[in-house]
């Protein structure tokens, strides 16, 4: 028994043993954790407890010439429930009043919103989506329902705001005004929001936050804080009425002709300022949108367009003058080894050069630039590079397409380079580039860089302001400049575009016409074209340049320059006109010409009435209906793009003065 109990006394002496080393272990330990490395453990529940948030700043605007809204940041608010936070007796009690409120708002039955909130409530569901996406007048709405006015703790509501990018255009102009990238949220490229970002995205600030509950924490004072500084605004060129006037005549084109895509712009020529950019391509279900910035990142074979370029090559250094005499053959004629075809069956016979360009004739104008460069080809490119033309305008957005124009050594030159660079093959220009030529013709010969941004501003402040730069001074002699606008002029009267003429309005300008991906195999099965138009208008005092290409149109309805791309040109002048203060400087007033579109027609006769009743506006181009309201004295709101669909206030109604009219458009 003695044994016994000595074994367990020396047993008791044992664990006491060890329990002291362990108390001494942990206290070793706890002195260890307080003085040696103490301060480590500190910071790491203070960077628990309180860290540094990131204070995002508000994205700048960007407007239109005019102060319209192109690019604004809005806040959007996503509305969740917590479902375990409401108490027994108040979830009973507001159930089946907040179910309704929801019904009446979003349209979905009562019952579905009762059902929901039960399995959440059987499913303690702490973040229940209830809306999404709402805008600040809905989101106060939802905030004061039954329950969820009672706020997040009793009321379980949950409130996210957030802030998207919205275009108050809608899709017209996307790719110019720039979008977020679709696979990086907050990263712009494209158009003005990439060109400015660093403008527009301001600073993001810093702010020091302590935790004081599960996912809630609040300021604390600190010294180094951040405050966010807010991005300035971008000023651009864009004309809202012309861009929309842009946007639906192309549109309407490339709907009829079934194009691939296309683009306009509309250049002010005196300023270079753009005041319309369009570009459209379609999508495998045939509808059209703003798919990539052909207008200016596109380059290709010009074709017909370029023909002026030649001759004006040609006038310059006086090797021809506008009477000199070229024989076209009969529509066929051999270039060292290489045929050369005019659009014409059996040709033009011998005509006068300015008549060559008339009439767009292939060998008119390689025979004129062959006989008289051939032997020194680079007197030819030299001109061409004089005028800039294998250089990039050096625009203020991103993504200019690079122009190709070969020389003697160039990979592709050949001896049909120089004929076939004469009517606009073996070289390659943008929409944009043509069209800097085309202004500078109408601007006297002074060569202006295309301008999109007229300033940045900090509020009502400017930060920086874009004043016209000239990239030539005189790009040609007065008498060459002359002969050339002559011919334009005639191109329209009795050339090419004599289809677009109209006595009642003045307008100058080439079609174009090019072959493109000829060099595949089945392009004599397949035939594929480029219609393009360049020019200016009116033709006496020009006030606007403008070029409209598209690619691909079905031949079975057309492709030629003047059916395709003219007729674009041609709505977009006479609407711009109508428009503006030239309707008085070419003094159209009584005379109506009876060439013109018939939506052109109906809305001129529309602005010459005397209203004192309630138009009817229906069928009407959305910006025609909503200036000729606006100038009976009405207040215009215009829900969507397009046509007018319908007005809220019947046609026959007498009018009122600072009324408002609700215009549908589709």
């Amino acid at each position: 028994m003695a044994f016994e109990e000595k074994n367990i006394l020396n047993r008791l002496y044992f664990i006491a043993g060890c329990m002291f080393i362990f108390a001494i272990a942990v206290t070793i330990q706890l002195l260890n954790i307080q003085f040696v490395e103490g301060e480590k453990y500190r910071e790491l529940a203070e960077r628990n407890t309180v860290k540094n948030f990131t204070i995002p700043a508000n994205r700048g605007n960007v407007y239109a010439d005019d102060g319209s809204l192109l690019a604004t940041s809005v806040p959007k608010y996503d509305i969740r429930f917590d479902a375990v936070t409401v108490s027994n007796d108040d979830f009973k009690e507001f159930l089946v009043p907040l179910s309704k409120e929801l019904s009446k708002m979003f349209g979905r039955p009562a019952s579905y919103y009762q059902n929901v909130f039960r399995k959440a409530r059987a499913n303690k569901n702490r973040y229940l989506l209830v809306a999404k996406n709402l805008g600040y007048s809905d989101y106060i709405r939802v905030k004061s329902f039954p329950l969820f006015k009672k706020g997040p703790y009793r009321g379980g509501i949950i409130v996210e705001q957030y802030t998207v990018r919205e275009h108050p255009l809608g899709k017209i102009a996307e790719r110019l005004v720039g979008n977020e990238e679709w696979d990086a949220p907050g990263k712009y490229e494209v158009g003005f929001e990439g060109a400015f970002d660093d403008y527009l995205r301001g600073k993001e600030g810093k702010r020091l936050k302590q935790k004081i509950a599960k996912g809630q924490w609040k300021p604390v004072f600190d010294e180094n804080e951040i405050e966010p500084q807010d991005g300035y605004d971008v000023i651009s060129t864009i004309d809202v009425n012309i861009q929309d006037i842009a946007h639906h005549a192309l549109l309407k084109q490339m709907e009829y002709y079934e194009a691939e895509h296309g683009s306009v712009i509309v250049m002010e020529v005196e300023t270079g300022e753009i005041k319309a950019v369009s570009n459209l391509g379609r999508t495998n279900q045939g509808t059209y949108y703003e798919k990539l910035n052909y207008a200016v990142g596109e380059s290709h074979e010009p074709g017909s367009t370029f023909k002026v370029m030649a001759m004006m090559a040609a006038l310059e250094d006086k090797v021809i003058d506008t009477a000199t005499v070229v024989d076209t053959k009969e529509g066929r004629k051999r270039f060292y080894g290489r045929y050369i075809h005019d659009s014409r069956r059996g040709g033009y016979g011998k005509i006068s050069a300015a008549r060559a360009l008339e009439v767009s004739s292939n060998i008119g104008l390689a025979s004129i630039i062959d006989a008289h460069y051939a032997e020194n080809p680079t007197k030819f490119t030299d001109r061409l590079k004089e005028w800039k033309l294998d250089q990039k305008v050096g625009i203020q957005i991103k993504g200019e397409g690079t122009p190709v124009i070969p020389e003697p050594g160039h990979e592709l030159w050949s001896k049909n380079a120089l004929p076939s660079m004469a009517y606009g093959y073996n070289l390659r220009l943008t929409p944009l580039q043509v069209l800097t030529f085309y202004n500078a013709i109408a601007n006297d010969g002074v060569m202006v860089k295309p301008k999109f941004i007229k300033e940045i501003r900090e509020w009502n402040l400017p930060v920086e302001q874009f004043d016209t730069e000239i990239r030539h001074d005189k790009i040609a002699s007065e008498e060459t400049l002359t002969q050339i606008r002559d011919i334009l002029k005639n191109i329209v009267k009795r050339g090419t575009g004599q289809s677009l003429y109209s006595e009642y309005f003045s307008m100058a300008g080439k079609t174009g016409t090019a072959r493109t991906e000829y060099w595949e195999a089945d392009w004599a099965d397949n035939r594929r074209y480029i219609s393009s138009f360049a020019g200016y208008f009116p033709a006496e005092n020009p006030k606007y340049s403008c070029i409209v290409v598209i690619h691909k149109p079905s031949t079975k309805k057309g492709y030629y320059g003047a059916d395709v791309t003219g007729p674009v040109f041609k709505r977009i002048a006479q609407k711009i006109f109508t428009d503006s203060p030239l309707i008085e400087e070419v003094q159209l007033a009584d005379n109506l010409d009876p060439k013109l579109t018939s939506d052109f027609e109906t809305y001129y006769k529309k602005v010459q009435a005397h209203y004192s009743k309630m138009p009817n506006v229906t069928g009407m181009a959305g910006m025609d209906a909503i200036s000729l309201l606006e100038n009976l004295g009405l207040r215009v709101v215009a829900r969507g793009n397009g046509t007018v669909t319908e007005q809220s206030i019947e046609s026959g109604e007498p009018l009122k003065e600072g009324q408002q009219i609700i215009l549908k458009l589709s």
